[in-house]
């Protein structure tokens, strides 16, 4: 059992009518990694947040193939959390044995934790020091398929022995623009198309095992729901009935889907099966428009956003239908609603004095709080520990983190990104 060598203080729609057309945010950017040629460029965005404390960390260049990148991605994902002060330094060796150079290690007057280790192009070797009392606090070999994903595992390790709470940057996200979907490192780095339409693509989400991902495409000359198989990239209808096919969210086990389906008129919530079929048994059944469901990670019940209140406003229901309560308040209009994967928050659009801002929710009570500004941010979603949220920033991938704190842009080859969903933890 490892533990942190600087333990933490405890602290605490309708897709197409609600989309917002969005300017590009620029800012300064931040240089993360040694130096111009390894460094991968940030926007930093104002914070609604108080700074935190941060863990102290020097990155080691790692030694063997692509070491050097290796430790810049490793460095630039700890910084891009918010939770951590990095310093670098060149490479620390170890003998035959695996036993650092303490002598070499001493000289480098180091006393935050030191993250080394060596590639052998297939496997890296992950070495967390304590130069002080000069142990080794945490050690394995982690594996992936390039490089990138080699560091981010890394990263990964780092973050949860400091923090006590597991790393996401081995996660994935998913992101629309124009007529394509595609799929990246958390990063926004090594995006890569797995979808493309004749027509509008909107609302992309990750099934719960990370394997596929639902989406709406308009190419049929109506909004159908599809899902993908990224390893396949095979692609099945999930709905196709009479009238619009929208806004799918998947089932906690991944066996059903919550959509919004005007089959029989106005658009009302149904769930249906993830593999597709005739069956649709409806939830909601109102006067006006419901749209854009979301699970509780508990299979409870849904959260949507209905107009039925006379604007677009988040609602809660049970599967099995019944009176709905209103759970959003403040602002003009709350779209886009996801649920933390406790259960205990929301995060959603909401339009206040005419800019879209992320908002956060306690769902026990406490209010909300905008996360950001606006003026135009959307499509928010949550990582797999809770501690960040990624949206939308006008057109640019976006993220921050829950305490309103560390917003930043994330870097991407794609531009006019539309909507965006982060991805689940994958073994």
């Amino acid at each position: 059992m490892t533990t942190a060598l600087f333990p933490r203080k405890a602290k605490s729609l309708r897709t197409s009518l609600f989309r917002v057309a969005g300017s590009i945010i620029t800012s300064i950017a931040l240089s993360l990694g040694m130096g111009a040629a390894h460094a991968q460029l940030y926007v930093p965005l104002s914070s609604s947040g108080q700074e935190n404390f941060k863990y102290p960390i020097t990155v080691a260049n790692f030694a063997g193939p692509n070491g050097q990148e290796i430790a810049d991605v490793v460095a630039a994902d700890l910084i891009r959390s918010g939770e951590f002060e990095v310093n670098r330094v060149e490479a620390v060796s170890s003998d035959s044995a695996g036993t650092p150079n303490w002598s070499a290690i001493n000289a480098l007057e180091i006393s935050s934790p030191l993250v080394y280790g060596s590639s052998t192009g297939g496997t890296v070797n992950y070495g967390l020091l304590d130069p002080v009392q000069q142990s080794i606090i945490e050690s394995k070999t982690v594996t992936g398929s390039n490089a990138r994903r080699q560091a981010h595992r890394v990263a990964d390790a780092v973050y949860e022995n400091q923090t006590g709470v597991r790393g996401v940057f081995s996660t994935r996200l998913a992101f629309v623009s124009g007529k394509q979907l595609y799929v990246s490192d958390s990063d926004g780095q090594g995006a890569q198309v797995v979808a493309s339409s004749n027509s509008s693509i909107i609302s992309p989400k990750w099934s719960p095992d990370g394997q596929k991902l639902a989406y709406v495409s308009f190419e049929s000359g109506k909004p159908v729901i599809y899902v993908q198989d990224l390893a396949s990239g095979n692609r099945t209808v999930a709905a196709n009935f009479k009238g619009n096919n929208s806004a799918p969210a998947w089932s906690p086990d991944g066996s059903q889907m919550a959509v919004a389906l005007s089959k029989n008129g106005l658009s009302n919530i149904f769930i249906i099966s993830a593999s597709g079929g005739e069956s649709a048994r409806q939830i909601t059944n109102s006067a006006e428009i419901d749209t854009e469901p979301y699970f509780f990670p508990n299979g409870s019940g849904i959260i949507f956003t209905s107009d039925r209140g006379g604007s677009p406003q988040i609602y809660r229901s049970g599967l099995n239908g019944g009176n709905a309560s209103r759970i959003t308040f403040n602002g003009s209009q709350n779209v886009s609603g996801a649920i933390s994967p406790d259960g205990l928050q929301l995060v959603n659009s909401s339009l206040r004095g005419g800019a879209y801002s992320i908002a956060l929710t306690n769902l026990g009570g406490g209010g909300d709080q905008l996360l950001t500004q606006g003026p135009n941010d959307l499509s928010p979603s949550f990582s797999a520990n809770g501690m960040q949220v990624l949206y939308v920033s006008g057109s640019n991938l976006a993220l921050v983190n829950v305490d309103g704190s560390n917003q930043q842009i994330i870097p991407s080859t794609v531009s006019g990104i539309s909507s965006a969903a982060w991805g689940p933890f994958v073994e």
